[in-house]
């Protein structure tokens, strides 16, 4: 016999959003240390991927992360998302921090398990676990290339615009009222969500768009060894970016979804009589 299911109420919950958050950065954090530490030691350098291949990873980490989830917590992996949600599709707000904390302490821990994996490869490649490394973990301004002159303002609109795209489509996407993927095939186009933005948007500041997924492992590799964790390639504080622009360019994302499109779709009504088995008297 199957067994009824069990309510899992907020633990059960936070429990899921940590697991699916953690196998996110497991494969986010994992491909560019991949790239960034491992392909720096081959001959010729760069032989083990390359922007794309990271843009992919990060996709896959979501669309993995999010069938992980889904069903006990709805998934969100990203404290934007859960924030915009709050604010406009009435998810509780006494919820949002609880879900933030478990959210950033998968990344966190993901992290770790990347920054141990691959401590060899870093450590060879940096000795000094400097900003060469860094973008392993967490996000710079334009990648921490100095010959790109983009700062913490404009790393700060690109979050911004960014994280609206990625709000405004996920709303889409999931919105029973519109048309959205069939066949349990919506994690895979969130994940192709990110893998576009990541292709399109990742030049000025790496795509972060989560707040969780920057903050927790740029703490990780505060605590082993990356003393700079906390600064750009310029040495200006730089952390707040990619935490206050995500959150607020996905609320911007929310509301112009339901200004432009939520407003104008039809409203859900009750199915005609006949279309429900009547019970037995």
């Amino acid at each position: 016999m199957v067994e009824p299911r069990k309510k899992s109420g907020l633990l059960g919950e936070l429990s899921a959003e940590f697991a699916g958050t953690l196998i996110l950065i497991l494969f986010g954090c994992g491909v560019v240390a991949q790239v960034a530490a491992g392909g720096a030691l081959t001959d010729p350098a760069g032989g083990l991927g390359d922007h794309d291949s990271i843009a992919w990873a990060w996709g896959l980490g979501v669309t993995l992360g999010v069938y992980v989830a889904a069903r006990l917590s709805g998934a969100h992996l990203n404290p934007a998302v859960t924030l915009a949600l709050a604010a406009f599709k009435g998810f509780p707000w006494k919820k949002v921090a609880p879900y933030a904390l478990a959210q950033t302490a998968g990344a966190f821990v993901a992290a770790l398990v990347v920054r141990w994996n691959y401590s060899e490869a870093l450590a060879k490649a940096d000795p000094g676990h400097t900003i060469k490394t860094q973008s392993v973990f967490s996000t710079l301004p334009a990648n921490g290339n100095p010959a790109l002159p983009v700062h913490e303002w404009g790393a700060f609109r690109d979050q911004v615009i960014g994280t609206a795209i990625l709000l405004l489509l996920i709303l889409a996407v999931t919105d029973l009222l519109n048309t959205p993927p069939g066949s349990n095939l919506g994690p895979f186009v969130i994940g192709l969500i990110v893998v576009a933005i990541g292709m399109a948007w990742g030049t000025n500041a790496g795509y972060a768009i989560n707040p969780a997924r920057d903050f927790g492992p740029r703490l990780a590799s505060f605590l082993t060894g990356y003393g700079g964790a906390w600064r750009d390639q310029y040495g200006n504080l730089y952390f707040w970016v990619p935490i206050i622009g995500p959150l607020i360019g996905g609320l911007l994302g929310a509301g112009l979804y339901k200004v432009f499109v939520g407003r104008f779709l039809p409203s859900a009504e009750p199915e005609p009589p006949g279309r429900v088995p009547a019970g037995k008297d």
